[in-house]
């Protein structure tokens, strides 16, 4: 055989590198990062190595969290936000007993202290914390599994920074179902939070509220700055105040798409700040969603870095208040989770079709419209270049749905291996994935588990259904009481349309799906006749019709 000529197999039985071990074997997380005062970066990171253990790290890669430690908590289940830092102090949530520590970042001899009482087991959860520096304490959401309801209380707490005993925490806020995102100004006058109820999920209705602290550190008046309008449906989310005592914050109000908004508290007002049919942010799954931050700049107006998506890309914007203008910044992430600023430079999570979940640092020029630098931190899979050229490159498509006029959105893969071809008489069979949520999202971005398959000679689609975030309340709002029908039917439609295209053998059509992905899995296999076969991991089968 002539050097670079492929052999022409059979798709789907090609070989490739990317085992199963390779696959498994990548599934590093990055589960926050933040900012110490002297501007070292840290991050939490799980170990598939460690069954999964969470631990903190410093920028020059030493571990800040002892082997007995891991930093995860599980409020609402799922968890996230599970540590704070303020100057050289560290507070975060340990899984095991879901107590809170605190560590001292400058003393290798001092390890960490509880800061919350010992529940004999891990019945109090928190998450979310941010500091007062005014009160020496940390504020939290804390989940209480204690009551004999089956119903757990959620609240919003103060525990005091006490290194020598544990107090009882103080109840600052309570009476709702669920609370996030507890932000507190500057000056430990202000606490903003987000609230909402059943049977609403965070993205379906919530509001934003802005309390106002005693000197005895309790909420003496409080007042709703969003979602407080009985005829007004919206979302706040990611309050963030600014040095200058700015509320910031994101609301998909009117045009349906979430956009950053800014808080006139004379007038109780809110002011949008940029508007564009794109999100700026994603649901709320989990705790610690950062998707914007503020650049400080002292001889200016306050300059807002943020990621906002649009047709399936991810974007990197810097809004500028002063001058009333918005730029788009270039970097190499067509997905972007989180920011964080500090200075003129950014720490920014994101991935694309050739570069893994990744941390990267971004230093911006004076004007803040050119990226000066930008170098990968950490990565979800390090060593991975040696299979690059195995990689399919996802293709952003469009089908049209089984109703009238109506489009639906997805990625797909088509087989790639640099050492086969398939045979000219076949088409390659096809696996179709339905993301889990069901209000999640495909995010087009380099996935193992995806290349597994294109590497031996599949086709893989990762399909946006409707109901999928990323495009609007609109579109997410497709699946209210049609789910299982409208994500099953898009499904179905978009195997179809890649057959119509002549990408796909429709005789090899099959499916798979995670969570309530697998939900759409079970139901497609078992009410219409599109797929031969499916996988449903960890799939919904059966749910509850109330609360």
């Amino acid at each position: 055989m002539a050097t670079g000529e492929k052999n022409s197999v059979p798709y789907g039985s090609w070989k490739s590198p990317i085992t199963a071990d390779i696959v498994s074997g990548s599934d590093k997380r990055l589960e926050g990062f933040n900012v110490d005062s002297h501007g070292h970066l840290i991050w939490l990171e799980t170990r598939p190595a460690e069954s999964g253990r969470a631990v903190l790290v410093k920028e020059s890669g030493e571990d800040i969290t002892p082997k007995d430690f891991n930093v995860r908590n599980t409020v609402h289940e799922y968890g996230g936000g599970s540590f704070g830092v303020s100057g050289d102090v560290l507070v975060f949530s340990n899984f095991d007993d879901q107590r809170l520590y605190k560590q001292t970042l400058t003393s290798s001899d001092s390890g960490p202290v509880p800061i919350t009482p010992d529940y004999a087991g891990p019945h109090v959860r928190y998450a979310d914390g941010v500091f007062d520096g005014r009160l020496n304490r940390y504020i939290a959401v804390r989940e209480d599994h204690r009551g004999v309801d089956a119903k757990p209380t959620n609240e919003i707490v103060s525990v005091v920074l006490n290194d020598n005993t544990t107090e009882e925490p103080k109840v600052l806020i309570s009476g709702n179902d669920f609370y996030a995102f507890p932000r507190m100004d500057l000056k430990g006058e202000r606490l903003a939070w987000i609230e909402w109820s059943h049977p609403n999920m965070h993205w379906d209705k919530a509001e934003l509220w802005v309390g106002y602290i005693s000197e005895s550190g309790d909420i003496e008046k409080r007042v709703v700055v969003a979602g407080g309008c009985h005829t007004l449906v919206e979302s706040p989310t990611e309050p963030l105040w600014s040095s200058k005592g700015e509320l910031f914050f994101i609301t998909d109000r009117n045009t349906g798409f979430w956009n950053i908004y800014k808080w006139i508290e004379d007038k109780n007002e809110v002011l949008a700040i940029y508007s564009l049919n794109a999100e700026f942010t994603r649901p709320f799954w989990v705790f610690g969603n950062r998707c914007y931050d503020i650049i400080e700049r002292k001889e200016e107006s306050t300059i807002i870095a943020c990621s906002y998506r649009q047709h399936g890309k991810s974007y990197l914007g810097v809004i500028n208040q002063a001058k009333n203008s918005f730029c788009s910044v270039d970097i190499p992430f067509t997905y972007i989770s989180n920011i964080v600023a500090s200075g003129q430079i950014l720490y920014i999570e994101g991935a694309s079709s050739v570069l893994p979940t990744s941390l990267a640092k971004v230093i911006l020029d004076d004007r803040m419209s050119n990226v000066v630098d930008f170098r990968i931190m950490w990565s979800s899979s390090s060593d991975i270049d040696k299979y690059i050229p195995y990689f399919s490159r996802p293709e952003f498509i469009e089908f049209p749905t089984d109703v009238a006029g109506q489009i639906a959105y997805a990625y797909f893969y088509p087989p790639c291996n640099p050492e086969y071809n398939g045979s000219q008489e076949e088409k390659p069979p096809l696996l179709l994935e339905s993301h889990g949520g069901p209000t999640d999202e495909a995010h087009g971005t380099l996935n193992l588990s995806i290349q597994y398959w294109t590497s031996r000679g599949w086709a893989f689609v990762d399909v946006n259904y409707g109901g999928s975030t990323g495009y609007g309340r609109a579109y997410r709002e497709r699946l209210l009481g049609k789910w299982g029908i409208v994500d099953i039917n898009d499904c179905c439609s978009c195997a179809e349309y890649l057959v119509d295209e002549g990408k796909v053998d429709g005789k090899r059509l099959c499916i798979t799906g995670c969570s309530a992905g697998g939900y759409t899995t079970l139901a497609t296999l078992a009410f219409r006749d599109t797929f031969r076969a499916g996988a449903s991991l960890f799939g919904v089968s059966q749910y509850a019709t109330s609360i």
